[in-house]
């Protein structure tokens, strides 16, 4: 079977609740194209957007977000962009590794391989991760627009329904 076929189609008609949160310090509403990117490319693809936001790279800001975003009900998956490398201020992923309940390793790891067919051995600086936290599904992406368009396309869209009904004992 090819990579790209699904043994177990999702409902087309399926709509994901989502929320983007963009880690910089420099970024704003208008100049966020990898936050814009994913909003755009999520809503294309028929899901909602139920929350957006920047924050600063700052660890219990980006905690904060994730406390409060577990809070809304009828949210599935948050997908942050940004602060995934090893720079002193990239701190999502030390943010957000040791709330997750959950990993899913072959993400980063697929996201990494991908990374590398684009951008060779610097892959390797990636932190990019998923998992779960308190019932949500949590993506984080480089702040990369490149970054974020390979995860969108090539990992999260094809999965994230298959995702979020799993963890909604949907399946």
């Amino acid at each position: 079977m090819k990579p790209s076929q699904n043994p177990c189609p999702d409902p087309p008609s399926y709509q994901v609740h989502f929320a983007v949160i963009t880690v910089s310090d420099t970024r704003t509403p208008e100049n966020d194209k990898s936050g814009n990117f994913i909003k755009q490319s999520m809503i294309n693809a028929g899901h909602l957007l139920d929350y957006y936001a920047i924050v600063k790279d700052e660890p219990d800001e980006i905690r904060e977000q994730m406390h409060h975003l577990s809070a809304i009900a009828d949210l599935d998956a948050i997908i942050l962009n940004g602060g995934t490398g090893i720079a002193p201020r990239d701190t999502t992923y030390d943010a957000i590794a040791a709330l997750l309940e959950k990993t899913l390793p072959g993400f980063g790891e697929m996201f990494r391989y991908l990374s590398w067919q684009e951008v060779g051995s610097r892959a390797i600086a990636s932190r990019s991760e998923a998992g779960i936290y308190r019932g949500k599904l949590v993506f984080s992406l480089p702040g990369s627009s490149n970054a974020v368009k390979l995860a969108i396309e090539q990992l999260i869209l094809p999965e994230i329904i298959h995702l979020v009904r799993q963890l909604k004992g949907l399946h």
